[in-house]
């Protein structure tokens, strides 16, 4: 299937996205977004003091960032739409690209920005080491499907041989060695050859969308009736436009001074869980009990340094693999809520530390002996810092047509891939109603500006639809994983 034919897609669930009544927020401040420069009036120049030194905006704490987004003034654009609007997508995560290919569909064009140094795809990694040609998925797993609006994307992937359902063994590991495995509905899915060239792949037929990697967006500026977005003070262009497809506390700093108070104050209520990963190779299959581990996945249970484990080796080449044995571990939100560092400057001893912790985890995990397990002969540790949402507005996409920028992402729906891509589509297609509106009423378009947040359920490491492992561990029998 061309992509010129992938459907247009309008869950009634995800549209209308209009709310019933006009928005009213409580009068806030308004900035009038004209071609006029504003006039300065003069200053005489200061003698630095420690009063009147400028501080410099690294490491801008907490409290400076929430008390910036709750006093800025609101940005108003009066000006009309450009015949052909560009839309500005901050951030290339699952959501972002959705967002972009839906906004395709509907003929506005836009740009991706991404700081992905090795790709796109957010937290869809996949990390190859050579010259031994390891492979590690370190961020998502794999995925389910629930939404029928997303079976039909999901369809299109499986046609072009992206994805594949995964039917190696997945279940639950309790402490000591003890496997039930999951049943095999709903299906799970992976790319092909892992997460991050799905989402690299997801762009490759479009014409009306740019990329840009890496580009880390440091500053949104309105002027003359259009966004301008700029990286440490080059100008990265202008567009009538802008989604926030990204979460944390980069976000937060990028809207803390945007004139967009009413969409960085619900970023601010987001609730982030910072987990580890282990990446580790062994030569050997990993034991358990008198014999050999056969599964490909588990949730971990009972063990405080790891939730989730899965060998690489055998979900991404199956039968080909007939080298090293290359597992991605996972902590729990506990564990890595406990051991929190600055991830772009993880402390040796630290990494040391979590490294042996995770890997007792998993000897404990597997019922193996102290010390017994091998030791890897690679080895990396990484934090993701804000892994997953623990909080959710329930709401596809928040939009503020005053200020013409919106939000997508997982965590408005949940914490699954599913969601992320259900928001890029929903957003993509309300900002093309917007832009194609008459704009006579733009506050009718006002989405999730005022929306309570609610806490998420789920596995520490996201949501899969349709998999519900702790009630099927009471029910199902044990399986016998020895070999």
């Amino acid at each position: 299937m061309a992509l010129s034919t992938l459907p247009i897609f309008s869950s009634p669930f995800l549209f209308p996205l209009k709310t019933p009544k006009p928005f009213k927020p409580q009068k806030p401040l308004t900035i009038t977004c004209s071609s006029q420069e504003p006039k300065r009036p003069f200053k005489a120049p200061q003698r630095p003091t420690s009063r009147n030194r400028k501080r410099r905006p690294y490491g801008t704490s907490r409290r400076s960032i929430l008390k910036k987004t709750f006093t800025q003034e609101q940005v108003k654009f009066t000006a009309s739409v450009s015949d052909d609007p560009h839309v500005g997508i901050v951030g290339g995560g699952m959501a972002g690209l959705v967002c972009a290919l839906s906004l395709e569909k509907r003929g506005v064009k836009s740009t991706v920005f991404d700081t992905g140094m090795h790709g796109l795809g957010g937290r869809m990694g996949t990390r190859v080491i050579d010259p031994q040609q390891l492979i590690f998925d370190h961020a998502a797993q794999f995925f389910t499907v629930s939404d029928s609006w997303f079976a039909e994307l999901v369809d299109y992937w499986l046609e072009k041989g992206l994805v594949r359902q995964w039917q190696g063994l997945v279940g639950a590991l309790e402490l000591g060695g003890h496997f039930v495995p999951l049943p095999p509905s709903p299906p799970r899915f992976i790319g092909v050859k892992g997460m991050r060239p799905l989402a690299d792949s997801l762009l490759s037929e479009t014409s009306m969308v740019n990329v840009v990697r890496p580009c880390w967006i440091s500053k949104l500026e309105p002027f003359n009736g259009m966004w301008h977005l700029s990286e440490n003070g080059k100008p990265c262009g202008q567009f009538d436009a802008i989604v926030i497809a990204h979460n944390g506390k980069c976000a937060n700093r990028l809207l803390a001074s945007s004139g967009l108070p009413l969409i960085a104050k619900q970023m601010k209520r987001l609730e982030l869980s910072s987990i580890w990963a282990l990446l580790a190779a062994f030569e050997d299959p990993l034991p358990i009990g008198d014999g050999k581990v056969t599964f490909e996945g588990a949730f971990v249970k009972g063990v405080d340094s790891v939730s989730w484990m899965a060998n690489n080796s055998m979900k991404l080449l199956g039968s080909q693999s007939n080298g090293p044995h290359c597992w991605t571990f996972f902590s729990t939100a506990a564990y890595g809520k406990r051991n929190k560092v600055p991830q772009e400057n993880i402390p040796t001893a630290t990494a040391e530390k979590v490294k042996t912790s995770m890997l007792e985890g998993v000897e404990a995990a597997l019922g193996l002996p102290k010390q017994s397990l091998q030791r890897p002969f690679y080895s990396r540790v990484q934090l993701w810092g804000a892994a997953l949402p623990t909080n959710t507005p329930g709401i596809p996409c928040i939009f503020d047509p005053d200020g013409r920028a919106g939000i997508c992402g997982d965590w408005l729906l949940g914490s699954s891939l599913e969601s992320a891509a259900l928001s890029g589509m929903a957003l993509g297609n309300h900002i093309a109603d917007y832009l194609q509106s008459d704009e006579a009423c733009p506050e009718e378009f006002a989405v999730g500006l005022e929306k309570e947040f609610q806490a998420i359920q789920g596995h520490d490491i996201g949501q899969f639809p349709g998999v519900e492992s702790s009630r099927q561990d009471s029910e199902m029998p044990a399986y016998q994983l020895a070999t």
